[in-house]
Order: C-alpha cells, then sequence, then structure tokens
C-alpha cells in the first residue's frame, strides 16, 4: 500500500512538471519602412551572395579573403562561443533528466572478541531527480537554446565582417598604388619641366625665377610621390597583419596585374527593407538574444515556487565472516521532497526584477539593431547610387583636363605659354585624375558594403539548418 501511494505521488509529480510559469513573449516586432527611399542598383534583381567575392575575377583576393578568416582572432572566437554554447546546451537539457551514480566500497575489520573477523563488499547506483514542476529548468534549456542559434550566426556575422575587412584593405592597397601611378606620372612631367626651364635659363631665354618655380613644383610633387610610396607600403603591412601571410610571400603575389572590375552581378537587394532584415545575422542575434531573456525570466519566476525532487538508491552488499555469507540487498524509492521557499530576503524577488530588465533591454536592443540594418543597406544605396551617376562626369574631366594640359604644355615648349599657365593646368589636371581613381574605389567599396549590408548570404535557420547543430 505504501509503494502504491508513492508511485500515486510520483504520477501527479510528474502532471505537474507539464506546468509553466508566464514568461514574457520570445518574439517581437520591430518597425521596419514600407520601402526603400534609396534607388536600387538592377531594380533589386537578386543573386548567389555566397560566391559574390569571384565577381572581382582576382584568385587572389579570394585567397587572401580565405587566409584572413583562418587567421581572425574574431572568427576564433566566434567558433569558440558556438562550441562554448553548445555545452551550455547540453547542461541545460541534462538538468531535465534525472542523475544516476553508482558506488562501491569494500572493507574488513576486527573488533574484540569474540566478534570475528569480517568482510564487507558493498555496490549500488543512486538517483536523484529534480522534478521540472514550474519550467524553470525548461526555461533555461530553451534559453540556452537560443544563445547557440545567436552564436552560430554570429560566426557567419564575423566571417562576413572579416572578408569585407579584408577585401576593403586589399581594395586600398591596389588604389595606392592606382594613386602612386598618377603621383610619380606628375612628378615625371615636373621634373622634365624643370629641366626644360635649367636649359631655357642657361640659354638666356627664361628667368631665373621661372626656373626655381619649376624646380620647386617638381620637388613638390616628388614629396607627393613619396608620401603616397609610403602609403603603400601601410597597406601592405596591414594586408601582413590581417591575413597571416609572410611580408615576402605576400609581396611577390601582388606582383600579379590588378584589373578593376567592369561591374557586379546584382546584389541581393529584395524589394522590401523587412526581407532584408530578416536576412541579417545580427539581426538575428539580436532576436535570439529576445528569446534567451524571455525564457531566462520564466526561470526566474520559477524559482519562487516550491521545487519537488524525488530520490532513490539500489544496493547490493555481501558479509563473510568465520566462513559464512550474507546477503545484504537494499533498495529505496524516496523520499519525494518538497522544498518551499519562505524568506530569503528579497533575493528571488530581485532576481525575477534583474531578468525583466534584460529582456527589455534586449527587445530594445533589437529595434535598434533593425533600424541601424535599414540604414547601413540605405547609405550604402545612396553611395552607390551617387559614385555611378558621378564616374562619367569624373572620367570626361580628366580627358578634358588631359587635352587642355597636353595642349598649354606643348605652347609652353614653344614659348606661347607660361610656366604659370602650365602649372596651373596641371594641378587641374592632376586633381581630375586623383579624383577618378577614388571614385573608382568609393563605388567598389559601397558594393563591398552593400554585400555586408545585406547580410553576405547568411541564411536563417527556420529557411536553412544550421551548421553543427
Amino acid at each position: 500500500m505504501n509503494t502504491l501511494r508513492l508511485l500515486a505521488l510520483l504520477g501527479i509529480a510528474m502532471g505537474l512538471s507539464g506546468c509553466a510559469v508566464p514568461h514574457p513573449p520570445e518574439n517581437v516586432n520591430a518597425a521596419t519602412p514600407p520601402q526603400w527611399y534609396a534607388p536600387l542598383p538592377h531594380n533589386g534583381t537578386m543573386t548567389d551572395l555566397t560566391r559574390w567575392w569571384q565577381q572581382f575575377n582576382d584568385p587572389l583576393l579570394i585567397e587572401l579573403i580565405g587566409s584572413a578568416q583562418t587567421a581572425s582572432p574574431t572568427v576564433a572566437t566566434a567558433a569558440s562561443n558556438i562550441e562554448q554554447a553548445r555545452a551550455a546546451r547540453v547542461a541545460a537539457r541534462a538538468a531535465l533528466l534525472p542523475t544516476l551514480d553508482a558506488t562501491a566500497a569494500a572493507s574488513r575489520s576486527k573488533s574484540a572478541p569474540p566478534t570475528p573477523i569480517a568482510s564487507v563488499v558493498q555496490t549500488g547506483l543512486d538517483t536523484a531527480w529534480e522534478i521540472d514542476v514550474f519550467g524553470g529548468n525548461r526555461g533555461t534549456a530553451r534559453a540556452a537554446q537560443a544563445r547557440l542559434e545567436s552564436a552560430q550566426a554570429g560566426w557567419h556575422e564575423a566571417r562576413v565582417s572579416v572578408a569585407a575587412e579584408t577585401a576593403n584593405s586589399y581594395l586600398n592597397l591596389r588604389t595606392c598604388e592606382r594613386q602612386l601611378v598618377v603621383a610619380t606620372n606628375d612628378a615625371r612631367s615636373r621634373a622634365e619641366t624643370a629641366r626644360l626651364s635649367d636649359l631655357s635659363v642657361k640659354a638666356g631665354f627664361t628667368a631665373p625665377a621661372n626656373a626655381a618655380l619649376a624646380r620647386a613644383s617638381a620637388a613638390e610633387s616628388s614629396a607627393r610621390a613619396t608620401q603616397q610610396r609610403a602609403q603603400c607600403e601601410i597597406e601592405v603591412k596591414a594586408l601582413v597583419a590581417l591575413t597571416g601571410l609572410a611580408e615576402p610571400q605576400l609581396r611577390q603575389k601582388l606582383l600579379a596585374r590588378w584589373a578593376e572590375p567592369a561591374q557586379f552581378a546584382l546584389v541581393s537587394v529584395a524589394a522590401l527593407p523587412a526581407q532584408v532584415v530578416a536576412q541579417r545575422p545580427d539581426v538575428y542575434r539580436a532576436e535570439r538574444e529576445v528569446a534567451a531573456a524571455s525564457a531566462e525570466v520564466g526561470t526566474a519566476r520559477a524559482d519562487r515556487f516550491p521545487r519537488v525532487s524525488l530520490s532513490g538508491s539500489i544496493g547490493l552488499g555481501r558479509v563473510h565472516a568465520q566462513g559464512v555469507s550474507a546477503s545484504l540487498d537494499t533498495w529505496s524509492i524516496g523520499p519525494l521532497a518538497v522544498t518551499v521557499p519562505l524568506f530569503d530576503g528579497g533575493r528571488r524577488a530581485a532576481n525575477v526584477d534583474a531578468t525583466q530588465a534584460r529582456y527589455e533591454e534586449a527587445v530594445l536592443l533589437y529595434g535598434a539593431r533593425v533600424r541601424q540594418a535599414v540604414r547601413e543597406v540605405e547609405e550604402a544605396l545612396v553611395t552607390l547610387d551617387s559614385a555611378r551617376a558621378r564616374s562619367t562626369d569624373a572620367q570626361t574631366a580628366v580627358d578634358g583636363y588631359r587635352v587642355s594640359f597636353n595642349a598649354t604644355e606643348a605652347r609652353y615648349r614653344s614659348g606661347l605659354a607660361s610656366l604659370i599657365e602650365l602649372e596651373d593646368q596641371r594641378r587641374l589636371l592632376l586633381a581630375a585624375e586623383t579624383n577618378l581613381v577614388a571614385l573608382q574605389r568609393e563605388r567598389i567599396s559601397a558594393w563591398i558594403a552593400l554585400y555586408r549590408a545585406v547580410g553576405g548570404g547568411w541564411a536563417r535557420p527556420d529557411a536553412a539548418t544550421v551548421a553543427g547543430s
């Protein structure tokens, strides 16, 4: 009869374990604009972002990105976070199950006569189970699962971030090399003008002041080229640090000729901002933090309710004394213990308030992350459209100033134009060429920013299985 009562109590406890205290919603909505207010490239046609870097037709860039992702401490930290979150999920799920421990002991003893020498051998199994009546442990498990999903999205976010950083660093170097070509050509031209001016002064056709002006202009241009060369060296150092490659090896690879991509295939920019927000790993991470915080509120609330636990054991024993052996086998179920919190100085209530505050913070951070995602896409679109609109004008300006400079230089060589006129035309041409190179860099950089802003090819776990789950 006692066994039946115990089993009945156990059944009631297991039935209560389906109960759970209420907690805030795990999914919240953040307002997004009904449409984009910046022009979409190619009318928002979709493309495969997972192979987006191949559009550069630059095997070296692909190799550098791979090396940077391998060497990046950010990616390594993100991978470590996944393993830690996975371990935390295992621990949280284990709390929902009974524990089972094995014990073994052996002893040999002798007391005062006439008590004989006795040998005792014991083995046993001990089990304990906290019955999750109000869902506290289940809340911890849900929070651990949400944080694992967040960590997995964070790993992809880190890889996309490192890829974009490496591409921008590589682009900075290639742009610097183009600026160096412009500066070197300008320095060579000014040096030739200074040489001709010196010859003209010696022949008595030009005032010494003109020759001094030409030499000053050549020196200024030479200093500019030297500064640009140093900047290119700095960019090489930055790539070495990012990729972890040996500098001699990297310099050898950089000798390959670089061709600027003529155009890019279509980056995936959906017509509705909400669709783009759904493919951003950082937004998903913020969403999962809301879910984890919600579960933790439930756990903290459940901690204020009674706790129910059940224990049991099975023991096998053997006693041997004076050639006589006896069995000491035992088993027990119980006690079925109920722990009721009565007074804790307000600790549990304070914990509920703290978890509720963290939940509200997570909701606000999620909304801010959504707004930031929309902003980054809009800014990339505006920059891209601006660079595209200015490209033709910038090239036209370079062509026009070059024609004007060549004409002025011919007139100067014929004695029909002054050195001041030539230097004015040279400054205009230099500024136009520098602006064109910078605009080309801005255009590619805007594409990279847009690639990063739309998620870099990541897909939500409800649309694609998370790797390693």
